[in-house]
């Protein structure tokens, strides 16, 4: 990066100004989960902050002509998680997580990535590849020396989460659905009035395609009509493992397929509640890109739960709920606070009768995306989730909700209870009032 980069960066971007309005108060520390674990992270003030203003000490050298500053930014921003707290609690807003998350990347500016940080950021092509070759790959990926091998061999470590491929992308089975039923590109589309534009991610596209029949059900029950486009994973990975020229061309990808829906007036809705967040705010803030079309999807985006939930504040919500007798600890994943949007999902819980759900109150489960994947902070991830396990391991529930999807994987793992999402209760919940209706609708309907 030239000093002609590091001026404009440091005067007209956004995330790189707000550090002049850091009050020094010590907020974002005292709510920092990785800092609360570790002593291998200074702290996101100092790596925030006033880690910018250091940085921008190279345009001058501290000791004056032919001194050397030390190394700039430390590399201990590496064990920043990027969970976004410090951000949501500074009282100032001032950009943290996200001045954190570019000082990473300019660590890295000008080496190659590491292997196994450039493969978890393309997440295309690993579950192509995974979902072409499934029953292999998943008996693979449970395999002991296996893993370990892999371990070794690119510091994934052998117990992090990796859940298993579907057999078939969502994707494909959309479009092989639509094609039978006589409903593809050659069909009016319903108006934005009655049909809602789905922007799966990758979790539900490869991974776990039930989240998206049970959005796509849900949807269809309230009156909606559910459009596909064609897509690619949202960047979010690339952001978080400093590969942001990769992350810039996903977004430019998908604003090409998203923004025509959005200037028409449809609304982008996501169950990744991490992809809503990318699409909304950090296609601007942190990979600078502030167009038409960026700033007219980010004004269209919606999380699923925000989406119903404000349906129901119009008395457009289909409220015949089913009974669900049970206990339901919730875990608000990072991204979702992030969002400031509350917790939509404890609100329609609170719907269903008999379903007693609680949140747990923890604020980070550790796993922040990839992070908690890498060998050399596995386990700082378990120690910042280790609250949140002995809470859900202690209610005795069979059965836990979060809305992002890596984080249900953390937990499941960590704590062998089953971890959902919100709108897989809603759609159990619909299905129940059916079946005491007799109205049920068949298998795989």
């Amino acid at each position: 990066m030239s000093i002609a980069d590091i001026v404009r960066e440091a005067t007209e971007l956004p995330v790189s100004r707000s550090a002049d309005e850091c009050l020094k108060c010590n907020v974002c520390n005292t709510v920092c989960p990785v800092l609360r674990v570790t002593d291998k992270f200074p702290g996101p003030k100092y790596s925030g902050p006033q880690g910018q203003r250091f940085r921008l000490a190279h345009l001058q050298p501290i000791g004056g002509p032919g001194s050397a500053n030390p190394p700039s930014p430390d590399a201990s921003v590496d064990y920043c998680s990027g969970c976004g707290w410090c951000t949501t609690a500074c009282p100032a807003g001032v950009k943290i997580a996200e001045m954190n998350n570019q000082a990473r990347a300019r660590l890295r500016e000008g080496t190659r990535p590491k292997l196994r940080d450039w493969g978890l950021g393309q997440t295309d092509l690993t579950g192509t590849l995974g979902v072409a070759f499934s029953p292999i790959a998943n008996v693979a990926m449970r395999n002991r020396p296996l893993r370990r091998a892999m371990e070794l061999a690119i510091g994934v470590h052998h117990k992090a989460p990796v859940p298993p491929f579907a057999k078939r992308t969502f994707h494909a089975t959309w479009k092989r659905r639509q094609a039978k039923a006589g409903t593809g590109s050659g069909k009016a589309q319903p108006g934005p009035d009655k049909a809602i534009v789905y922007f799966h991610g990758c979790s539900a596209n490869y991974y776990e395609p039930h989240v998206a029949e049970a959005a796509v059900w849900v949807l269809r029950r309230n009156g909606f009509e559910t459009i596909v486009p064609d897509q690619v994973c949202c960047g979010l990975p690339l952001i978080s493992n400093g590969l942001y020229e990769d992350a810039r061309a996903h977004a430019c990808k998908n604003a090409k397929s998203l923004a025509r829906y959005a200037k028409a007036g449809y609304r982008i809705i996501g169950t990744s509640t991490s992809c809503t967040h990318t699409i909304k705010a950090e296609y601007e803030e942190m990979l600078d890109m502030r167009d038409e079309d960026t700033r007219a999807i980010s004004a269209a985006t919606w999380d699923i739960m925000e989406f119903l939930l404000d349906l129901h504040e119009q008395g457009r919500l289909d409220t015949g709920f089913g009974r669900l007798d049970e206990d339901l600890p919730y875990h608000a994943p990072c991204q979702l606070r992030s969002h400031g949007i509350g917790l939509p999902a404890l609100d329609l819980f609170a719907l269903i009768p008999g379903l007693r759900a609680r949140d747990m109150d923890h604020d980070c489960c550790g796993i922040a995306g990839t992070y908690g994947l890498k060998r050399e902070k596995y386990d700082i991830a378990m120690a910042v989730g280790r609250p949140l396990f002995d809470k859900i391991t202690a209610s005795g529930a069979t059965v836990a909700a979060c809305d992002s999807e890596t984080c249900r994987w953390q937990i499941e793992a960590a704590t062998g209870v089953r971890t959902r999402h919100p709108i897989e209760i809603l759609a159990e919940s619909y299905r129940a009032m059916d079946r005491a209706r007799g109205t049920a609708e068949p298998p795989g309907a």
